[in-house]
């Protein structure tokens, strides 16, 4: 086994995650999002390298994917909050403007569940969006504490170590 592939294998177990909460409203004592994906996380046995409160302005959310993208120390961006059809909200874009390569599937998904399981036709407000940049994965969901925990245990927690192989495998091929 190449030295890479090592790596592969222990970062589908432990996966190195920053989370930026969008939103013009929270703060670090109160925001059950960003503090429900942070629980989670860890008790899959994910750590957590960075996790910020930010405002939902489109090249703050872009400067923040940035950073992560050249963090060693950070393998997937979760990101909640500012993915609904108001005009200040404009992580999607962002997220979208950001990406190498889109995974169409996680948003296709979330809204299925989500009206299936949650909130009926109101899921066709969602933009969630996920997808790959600079070999990280980006997962961005609604802010909602509801959202979140679908998102996160129906989708991210079941499939990020797949996702992170998958592209980790990549760089072995190159």
């Amino acid at each position: 086994m190449t030295m890479m592939e090592e790596h592969c294998e222990e970062v589908t177990k432990s996966i190195r995650c920053m989370i930026l909460t969008v939103t013009d409203s929270c703060s670090y004592e109160n925001d059950p999002s960003g503090a429900l994906i942070r629980s989670m996380l860890e008790a899959e046995g994910h750590s957590v390298s960075e996790y910020q409160i930010i405002n939902s302005d489109y090249s703050l959310i872009q400067h923040w994917i940035k950073i992560a993208a050249i963090r060693a120390d950070v393998d997937c961006i979760l990101i909640t909050g500012g993915t609904g059809i108001a005009l200040h909200d404009t992580t999607h874009e962002a997220v979208r403007d950001s990406l190498d390569k889109e995974m169409p599937g996680f948003g296709e998904l979330f809204r299925h569940l989500s009206f299936t399981e949650e909130i009926g036709t109101a899921a066709i407000l969602s933009r969630a969006i996920a997808g790959v940049r600079d070999g990280k994965a980006i997962f961005s969901m609604p802010g909602a504490i509801g959202a979140v925990n679908l998102a996160m245990k129906r989708i991210i927690l079941p499939e990020v170590g797949h996702v992170m192989k998958e592209i980790l495998m990549d760089k072995v091929r190159v």
